[in-house]
C-alpha cells in the first residue's frame, strides 16, 4: 500500500506545530497524483458530477493529494481496475466512487480506492446521508476516509458546520448552517433581526445568537435540530456572546447596560455575570486563550481599536499587538491568536500572533480579510474576503501557506463561527 507518514510542513509558523514530513515510497518524495472517477454505473449521473467536484476539492484543500482532471470512464464499482492501463499508469491514486441510492430522504455511495504502485485496491466503503441536500456532507466524509487510508494527518474540520448571519433586508436578517465550501446551506433562523450566531459547544447540536426583535437586545440558545429555544439574558445597548468556555458552561459576552461595552463572564450554572473590564470606552469581541484564565479582547484604550489580554483573576492587562492603528476582530486557538488589521488605503488584513513568542505573520493580501475563525485543530482559518465587489469564504491552510476562496452568491454576511 502507498504509505504517508505524515505531512510536509511546508512551513513553520507561530501555532509551533510539530514538524512533519510526507515520505511516498516511489522514485521520489512527492505527494501522490490522484484521479476520482465516477462510475458509469451510478444512479445519478448529475449529482455524481456535483459530488466529484466537492469531493476532489477537499482532496486539493488538504494539501496531502495532487488531484489530476480526467474524463475516464468505468462501468461498475466492482469491475476491477486494469493497472496496466495507459489511463492510470501516471497516477498513483484512483478512486472510483458509485451512488447506489439517491432519493429524497436518503443517499449512498460506494468508494474504491487503488494504489497504482502496488497494484492493489482497498475495500469498498460505503457512506450514505439521510438527507439527499447534503451531499456536499457525504463528500466530506469520503475525502476524510480516503485521507485516512493513507495515514495523512487529519482532516476532520471538513465534516464540520459553519454558521453565520446574513443580512436578507433591512433590519431582516438569517442565520444559516453550512459546510465550508457554501455548497450546502440551510436556514434555522429567520424573521426579524437574528445575529452573532455562536455554538454552544463542540458536538455543534446547540448555538447562541442575539435578537433584537425584543425591548432589549437577547441572547437565545437553540437546539439546531429539534428547534426549542431558550432565552438565556438580556441587556441594554449591546449583547453579544464572542465565546464559550471548553465545557460549555461559561460564556464570553460583550454587553453595555451603562452605555459603554465592556466584557463580562456569564455562568450559566448560576445565571450570574462578572465583569472582567471596567474602561471607560469600548472592550468588545473577548476570546479564551489555552487556559481560560485569560482572555484576548479588542479595545479602543489607545485611541484606536487593538488587541489585549486581560487576567481574568487579577485583571492584568496586556497590549498584543505593536503594528497597525486599527486592529481588531479576534480569534484564539490555545495561546495562538489572529485578527484583522487595517493596512494602506482601505485594505484590511489577517495576522497571526502567539502569546509564547514574539512573531508575527501576515496571512492575507489585497481586499478587506474579516471575520477570522479557527478550525477545531487549529491548523486551520476560515475567514471572509471582500474584493473588488465580490465576497468569498476563504479557507487557509496554516501549515501549507495555501488558500482557497468559496463564492458568496448573494447577500451581506454579518459574522461567523466554525
Amino acid at each position: 500500500m502507498l504509505k504517508v507518514l505524515l505531512l510536509v510542513l511546508l512551513l513553520i509558523n507561530s501555532l509551533g506545530a510539530v514538524d512533519a514530513e510526507i515520505d511516498i515510497v516511489r522514485k521520489s518524495n512527492v505527494i501522490p497524483k490522484t484521479i476520482i472517477v465516477p462510475t458509469e454505473n451510478s444512479v445519478d449521473n448529475v449529482l455524481s458530477e456535483k459530488i466529484k467536484q466537492v469531493f476532489e476539492n477537499d482532496l486539493t484543500v488538504s494539501g496531502h493529494f495532487n488531484i489530476e482532471s480526467n474524463d475516464i470512464k468505468h462501468q461498475n464499482i466492482d469491475t476491477k481496475i486494469d493497472f496496466e492501463s495507459n489511463n492510470f499508469k501516471n497516477n498513483d491514486i484512483v478512486i472510483f466512487f458509485e451512488i447506489k441510492k439517491a432519493t429524497t430522504n436518503s443517499l449512498v455511495v460506494e468508494v474504491i480506492l487503488n494504489d497504482i504502485n502496488t497494484k492493489t485496491s482497498k475495500k469498498k466503503v460505503t457512506y450514505s446521508v439521510s438527507d439527499i441536500q447534503r451531499y456536499p456532507f457525504l463528500a466530506h466524509r469520503m475525502a476524510i476516509g480516503i485521507n485516512k487510508d493513507l495515514n495523512a494527518p487529519s482532516i476532520d474540520w471538513m465534516d464540520r458546520f459553519i454558521i453565520f448571519s446574513k443580512y436578507v433586508n433591512s433590519k431582516k436578517s438569517e442565520i444559516i448552517v453550512a459546510d465550508y465550501t457554501l455548497s450546502y446551506q440551510k436556514v434555522v433562523v429567520s424573521g426579524g433581526l437574528n445575529i452573532f450566531p455562536k455554538w454552544a459547544n463542540n458536538s455543534q447540536k446547540s448555538f447562541y445568537y442575539t435578537t433584537y426583535d425584543s425591548l432589549y437586545p437577547t441572547l437565545i440558545k437553540q437546539d439546531l435540530y429539534g428547534k426549542t429555544s431558550e432565552k438565556i439574558i438580556k441587556s441594554d445597548g449591546m449583547m453579544v456572546c464572542s465565546d464559550v468556555s471548553k465545557d460549555g458552561t461559561k460564556l464570553l459576552l460583550t454587553m453595555a447596560p451603562d452605555g459603554q461595552p465592556d466584557i463580562y463572564l456569564y455562568d450559566l450554572n448560576t445565571k450570574k455575570s462578572t465583569r472582567i473590564t471596567k474602561y471607560s470606552g469600548i472592550d468588545v469581541g473577548a476570546n479564551f486563550l489555552s487556559s481560560e484564565k485569560s482572555i484576548v479582547f479588542v479595545s479602543d484604550r489607545l485611541g484606536k481599536p487593538n488587541i489585549f489580554s486581560i487576567n481574568i483573576e487579577d485583571g492584568n492587562i496586556e497590549r498584543l499587538v505593536f503594528q497597525g492603528n486599527n486592529n481588531s476582530q479576534v480569534s484564539t486557538f490555545n495561546n495562538s491568536i489572529v485578527y484583522s488589521g487595517r493596512d494602506s488605503g482601505n485594505e484590511f488584513n489577517l495576522y497571526l500572533i502567539s502569546t509564547q513568542n514574539d512573531s508575527l505573520k501576515k496571512l492575507t493580501t489585497q481586499g478587506i480579510n474579516q471575520f477570522p475563525k479557527f478550525s477545531s485543530d487549529g491548523e486551520s482559518l476560515l475567514f471572509l474576503k471582500n474584493i473588488k465587489g465580490n465576497s468569498s469564504l476563504g479557507v487557509i491552510r496554516l501549515n501549507y501557506n495555501k488558500s482557497f476562496l468559496f463564492p458568496l452568491k448573494s447577500g451581506k454576511l454579518q459574522s461567523l463561527d466554525w
